[in-house]
C-alpha cells in the first residue's frame, strides 16, 4: 500500500519514544519537573481520566477530517508536550501540559486504528495490525534500553534530554505519517460531513456485542502487567526477577514472532471471528494454568518453568487475537463513521485498564486463584460471544477475503428487492452475499435514516 514503509517506520520511532518514559513514568516526570512523586501521580491520574472523556470527540474528528489529519495533529501535540515538560516546573504548568498530552495519548489508539482502515483493505489490515504490534513492542523495548543506558552514563539529570528526545521522536513519526496516502471506498466517496453520529453506533447491536466481547478479552490483556507481579509476590512467594523474566519473554515473542504467527493464521483462511476466539481460548488455557500452579505450588525450579510455559501460551494467544480482533473491529465499522465506531470499541480497552487494578487486588485478597478463575470465565465468554456474533456481522469483517469475491469472477445476480437507483447514488458497501449473511442489515449509510444525522 502507498506509504506503508513510512507508516511502519513512524510507528517504530514513536514506540521508542513511548518506551523511553512509560516504564519510568513517575520517576521520569518527577525528575523532569522537580515536583514530588505524590503530585505527579495525582496529576497523571486526573489527566488520564480526562483523556478517556475526550475519546468520543476524537472519533467524531476522525469522521469529519480523516484519520490521517487527526493523526498528524496528535503527533504534533505530543511532540510539543514533551518539549515543554522540562519547562513546566510548577504544578499548574505541569498539569496544563500533562492534560493536553494525555488527551492526545488517549485519543491516539482510536486514530491509529481508523488510519489502518483508511490505508488498507482486506487481509492487508490483518497484516498491518500484526506488523504495527510487533514494531510497538520492539520499539518500546528499545526505548526502555536506551533510557537505562543513558541513566547509567549520566544519571537522573538525563531525563530532561530524554524528554526532548521524545519530542523529536514524535515529530519524526508525524512527518513519516504525512507520507501515507488514504484509500477511500467508492461507496462513501470523498471525505465530508458524515451522515450519522453516535446514535447509529448505539443502535448497532452486533457491533456493541463485539465491543463487549473485547472488554472481556481486554481484562486478560491487563493481567500480565497488573495481576502477574502481585500474584508472584503474594501467592507464590516468588522473587521479583520472575516478573522481569515473564515480561522479557512476552516482549521478545511479540516483537520476533508476532508477524510470523499472524501470517500463518491469515494464510490458513480462518475467519477473523474464529481466530480471535482461538486467541481468547489460549488466554483461558493460560489463566487455568495459573490456577493449577497456584494450587500445586511446586518448588522454585518447577515454578519458573511452569510460569514461562504459561507466559508463552498467553503471548501466543495475544498474537493470534490482536491482529484478527483489530481488523474485525475496523472492518465491521462503516467507513464514513469509522472514527465513532472505533472510539466506542477502544473504550472497552480503556475501561478494562481502569477496572483491572481494583478488581484484581480485591479478588486476590480473598484467594490468589480467584482472579485467574474470573479471567478464565471471561475469556471463555469472549470466545463464545465471537462465534455467536459471526452471522450478524458483515461478511467483509468476518472474512479477510469475502467468499463471494473469491468464489467466482462473474458478477452476482441483482437482489430481488432493491432500492431504486438514481444517478450519483453510492453503491451499498455490502455485496449481495454479504447482505444475505447479515440478514439484509442496512449497514450501508445509503439507507441511514435522516433522523440519525447529527450536527
Amino acid at each position: 500500500m502507498a506509504g506503508e514503509r513510512s507508516l511502519l517506520l513512524g510507528v517504530g520511532i514513536s514506540a521508542i519514544g513511548i518506551g523511553m518514559y512509560v516504564p519510568f513514568s513517575l520517576v521520569f516526570f518527577h525528575h523532569v519537573t522537580g515536583l514530588s512523586f505524590a503530585l505527579v501521580g495525582v496529576v497523571l491520574t486526573v489527566t488520564g481520566l480526562a483523556g478517556l472523556a475526550v475519546m468520543p470527540w476524537a472519533g467524531s474528528a476522525v469522521d469529519r477530517f480523516g484519520a490521517r489529519r487527526v493523526s498528524l495533529l496528535l503527533h504534533a501535540v505530543r511532540a510539543a508536550g514533551f518539549a515543554l515538560y522540562p519547562l513546566a516546573d510548577s504544578l499548574p504548568a505541569f498539569a496544563a501540559v500533562a492534560l493536553v498530552t494525555a488527551l492526545a495519548d488517549r485519543s491516539f489508539p482510536v486514530v491509529q486504528q481508523s488510519l489502518i482502515g483508511e490505508v488498507a483493505r482486506g487481509s492487508s489490515r490483518d497484516r498491518l495490525q500484526a506488523s504495527i504490534r510487533a514494531l510497538q513492542n520492539a520499539g518500546m523495548g528499545a526505548g526502555a534500553l536506551i533510557v537505562s543506558g543513558v541513566l547509567a552514563l549520566w544519571g537522573t539529570a538525563a531525563f530532561t534530554h530524554t524528554a526532548w528526545g521524545n519530542a523529536v521522536a514524535f515529530a519524526l513519526a508525524g512527518l513519516l505519517v504525512a507520507r501515507v496516502k488514504p484509500v477511500r471506498d467508492v461507496a462513501t466517496g470523498s471525505a465530508g460531513r458524515p451522515p450519522a453520529g453516535y446514535r447509529m453506533v448505539w443502535a448497532d447491536r452486533p457491533f456493541l456485542g463485539l465491543t463487549a466481547a473485547n472488554f472481556l478479552t481486554a481484562l486478560g490483556y491487563s493481567a500480565l502487567s497488573v495481576l502477574f507481579p502481585l500474584y508472584i509476590a503474594t501467592w507464590l512467594n516468588g522473587p521479583d526477577s520472575l516478573t522481569g523474566a515473564a515480561f522479557t519473554v512476552n516482549t521478545v515473542l511479540c516483537a520476533g514472532a508476532g508477524v510470523l504467527i499472524a501470517s500463518r493464521v491469515r494464510r490458513s483462511g480462518a475467519r477473523r471471528t474464529h481466530s480471535a476466539a482461538l486467541g481468547a481460548l489460549l488466554f483461558a488455557a493460560a489463566f487455568a494454568g495459573q490456577i493449577v500452579l497456584g494450587t500445586v505450588r511446586p518448588g522454585p525450579t518447577a515454578t519458573l518453568i511452569a510460569l514461562l510455559v504459561i507466559v508463552v501460551v498467553y503471548t501466543i494467544g495475544e498474537l493470534v487475537h490482536s491482529p484478527s480482533g483489530g481488523a474485525l473491529s475496523v472492518s465491521a465499522a462503516p467507513e464514513a463513521v469509522r472514527g465513532r465506531y472505533l472510539a466506542t470499541y477502544q473504550l472497552s480497552y480503556s475501561l478494562a485498564s481502569a477496572l483491572a487494578p481494583s478488581l484484581f487486588t480485591a479478588l486476590l485478597s480473598v484467594d490468589g486463584r480467584l482472579p485467574w478463575a474470573v479471567l478464565t470465565v471471561a475469556a471463555l465468554g469472549a470466545a463464545l460471544a465471537l462465534t455467536r456474533l459471526e452471522r450478524r456481522l458483515p461478511a467483509e469483517a468476518v472474512y479477510a477475503t469475502p467468499p463471494a469475491a473469491a468464489a467466482s469472477p462473474t458478477p452476482a445476480p441483482a437482489p430481488a428487492i432493491q432500492a431504486p437507483a438514481t444517478p450519483g447514488t453510492p453503491i451499498p458497501r455490502e455485496s449481495v452475499a454479504g447482505a444475505a449473511r447479515v440478514g439484509l442489515r442496512s449497514r450501508s449509510l445509503v439507507f441511514s435514516h435522516p433522523s440519525e444525522e447529527l450536527s
